[in-house]
């Protein structure tokens, strides 16, 4: 669910793409990261939504059209966050997510190849947990001339050099189409089914000395988030996302840190979320958990947050079985999330929450999640915190289990003196 908050951040960002700046990347120590941050509470309030379609009730999702982009919906994400090994044991995480976001609801016209209303925003970061070192980079594009785009058969979304896609697609380095959009099918053609001719996909980002190349299979099937796939985000109509994920990919490749080359495998999570919609008027933030247990269940959580620090009662949860059963969770009923520590940012002071006890009591549920590195803040257009956490505790009926994960922390940046 947090995805669609933090892609409408795209809007305010590529409006400095379409005045020239086609890419940038960027390192977390660059700076203070002052000069680049953004109101996310701001931006989000503002949105104007007159125009987009809207996420007003549940649909069938459409494959393999539903991969590719939706264009007539303000902002979308396609987000892979993952937990890797080495063969010696050295432990990676990390978080690849291509942003796109049209900067108005039709299409400019005119003959020039650069004319879109399509804006790409990617981020990669990457945790090397031994190293205690956490590393991000930003880049932006406009969704023409082939800088970056999205298609879904054979399906593809990039921004310049940072793919996801099928193998078909991926495999020669090639971009198959020249503007966001093309190649992508009707709907209505295709199945219920988003593995069938799509997976195995490749993943690719380089960073400049830290870059990384993963094949992810499809391991249990989809789960649709929400209520039969329509997330509900504030009470207000049309304030929702079309969301489904992956909870469970086996991941296999190659990470390269400062030149050296390291083979891993682990497991990965995609989110997909589509939406036209904004925070709601008393929404500051959202804390989210993606865990993964070493005897194959999975967890998703997610606090959205209110002004007055309490949570919002459509915060949500859910628990995935080893047969890809989804189990819902109702946020502080039946899913109990509570802070055992703080961080604060260097930049600034902004405390976050480190560390969490998670709890589903009738269940048996009662995790401690602690996170690889304390430090894994992304300071790019916008601050937040999202990295790699480690996972003990007692799972399904009582159980002992451990596993890896990922929490994302958004709305604490300036919370400091």
């Amino acid at each position: 669910m947090r995805r669609r908050r933090l892609a409408v951040c795209v809007c305010v960002s590529a409006a400095v793409v379409l005045t020239g700046c086609d890419a940038a990347s960027a390192r977390p120590d660059e700076g203070s990261g002052d000069a680049f941050t953004l109101s996310l509470v701001e931006t989000l309030g503002g949105a104007d939504t007159a125009g987009y379609a809207r996420a007003l009730e549940a649909r069938d999702f459409d494959f393999p059209a539903d991969h590719g982009p939706h264009e007539r919906f303000r902002t979308e994400w396609w987000y892979v966050t993952g937990n890797l090994k080495s063969e010696d044991g050295r432990d990676f995480g990390f978080q690849f997510t291509l942003f796109r976001s049209s900067l108005a609801p039709t299409e400019p016209g005119g003959p020039s190849a650069w004319a879109t209303n399509q804006a790409y925003m990617g981020h990669f970061a990457l945790t090397d947990v031994a190293a205690s070192d956490f590393r991000a980079f930003e880049r932006f594009a406009r969704g023409a001339a082939g800088l970056a785009g999205a298609r879904a058969e054979p399906f593809e979304v990039w921004l310049e050099d940072w793919r996801l896609g099928s193998l078909e697609a991926v495999a020669d380095g090639s971009v198959a189409s020249t503007r966001a959009g093309i190649g992508a099918v009707e709907a209505g053609t295709g199945t219920s089914d988003p593995a069938a001719g799509v997976f195995p996909l490749r993943l690719t980002a380089d960073g400049g000395g830290t870059a990384i190349d993963l094949r992810l299979d499809a391991g249990k099937p989809h789960v649709r988030q929400g209520v039969d796939g329509l997330s509900l985000k504030g009470v207000e109509p049309g304030n929702a996302s079309y969301y489904y994920a992956h909870t469970r990919m086996p991941a296999a490749g190659r990470v390269v840190v400062d030149g050296d080359t390291v083979s891993v495998s682990g497991l990965a999570w995609l989110d997909r979320e589509w939406s036209t919609s904004a925070l709601s008027g008393d929404q500051v933030g959202w804390d989210w958990f993606a865990l993964q247990l070493d005897d194959g269940w999975e967890m998703m959580v997610y606090q959205l947050r209110r002004s007055d620090g309490t949570a919002d009662p459509l915060s949500d949860g859910v628990l995935i079985d080893p047969e890809g059963r989804r189990i819902p969770l109702r946020w502080g009923r039946e899913v109990i999330v509570e802070p055992t520590g703080e961080w604060s940012s260097p930049v600034d002071g902004s405390t976050y929450p480190s560390g969490w006890r998670v709890r589903v009591p009738e269940r048996g549920w009662d995790l401690t999640v602690e996170p690889a590195v304390l430090d894994q803040e992304l300071r790019v257009a916008f601050r937040y915190w999202e990295g790699s956490v480690g996972v003990r505790g007692s799972g399904e009926g009582g159980r002992a289990v451990s596993g890896r994960g990922y929490v994302e922390l958004t709305g604490y940046a300036g919370s400091g003196s």
